[in-house]
């Protein structure tokens, strides 16, 4: 695993902590709460992430992305109903499977090819996927984000920069 890597999962995996417990510190109803925008609640957001983040981690564990897909839409809807604290767990359950993963990957960078249903073959790496599923959360945390606006409440800072430069953070 090149470190470049697995210090964008960590960012990741920090990036989704810090916007779970800013939840956390919220109103209980408002990661549930129906509002109009892209996603129709907080946790239909986090759940979206989740579910991506585990399809992917089956993909390069060498799972067909069809059978991915198919166990993600059940998953979804089972961690669309859990509360803040339980996903922060299952986050990192997650997370720690991700790391043991990456850490015993011999080349990343490797071919590997992906069956998607909708796009068709694509050849890929487990660098470019990592990346994909960084960038895929780091876009919906932005979601999140904005849903708390329109709700009254400010979100939290979850910048790669502050995760880079900012030591206590970590």
């Amino acid at each position: 695993m090149t470190l470049s890597t697995l210090k964008m999962y960590d960012y990741h995996e920090w990036a989704n902590g810090v916007i779970i417990d800013r939840l956390k510190e919220l109103p209980q109803d408002i990661y549930h709460k129906e509002i109009q925008t892209g996603f129709s609640s907080i946790s239909k957001v986090l759940s979206h992430i989740y579910a991506t983040d585990y399809i992917w981690f089956d993909i390069i564990s060498g799972k067909d992305m069809k059978e991915a897909l198919a166990y993600a839409d059940q998953l979804r809807e089972q961690v669309e109903t859990k509360g803040i604290e339980e996903m922060k767990k299952i986050f990192l359950d997650l997370s720690e499977r991700y790391k043991e993963l990456l850490n015993s990957q011999e080349n990343i960078e490797e071919v590997i090819v992906v069956d998607n249903p909708y796009a068709g073959l694509l050849e890929t790496s487990v660098s470019e996927t990592v990346l994909h599923v960084v960038t895929h959360g780091s876009y919906h945390r932005g979601n999140i984000a904005t849903m708390l606006r329109q709700m009254g409440h400010t979100s939290v800072m979850q910048d790669y920069g502050l995760y880079l430069f900012m030591p206590q953070t970590l």
